[in-house]
């Protein structure tokens, strides 16, 4: 029978055993609170100033590196769907929008369902202009 796995609890540490503590008396300080990933495709400030987006690009296309290397490997550059541009006035970010509704269908989605609408991506966009008045 093999030997239980058994992990040691500083295994996440630094090796050198005062930046150890360091670390260690810093993780039970925070242990118990909620983890705010750096790798949840959400900036933690959304939720903390709770402002609206603008439109949809700045919240489903440009923060998701996944939603945006998807569309790159299908032809799409990258400054068409905003990545680098953000602070450019010259780029409406709307316009971004139909070229992800158009071109999502061809990727697999998460078996989550994580893309809005993939199966009528011309009803999305025809919704989100008339809301957004373009």
């Amino acid at each position: 029978m093999p030997k239980p796995l058994s992990l040691h609890p500083d295994r996440l540490f630094p090796a050198n055993s005062a930046t150890r503590a360091i670390a260690r008396a810093l993780y039970e300080q925070v242990a118990g609170l909620p983890i705010i990933s750096p790798h949840g495709h959400t900036d933690p400030a959304w939720f903390a100033q709770n402002a609206p987006f603008g439109n949809p690009t700045e919240l489903l296309v440009m923060p998701d590196h996944y939603v945006f290397r998807m569309l790159y490997s299908q032809g799409i550059p990258m400054e068409e769907l905003g990545i680098g541009r953000a602070a450019d006035p010259a780029f409406d970010p709307r316009a971004a929008w139909p070229q992800y509704c158009a071109n999502i269908v061809r990727l697999k989605p998460l078996p989550c369902g994580h893309y809005p609408a993939e199966q009528v991506p011309d009803q999305v966009t025809t919704e989100l202009e008339a809301f957004l008045g373009s």
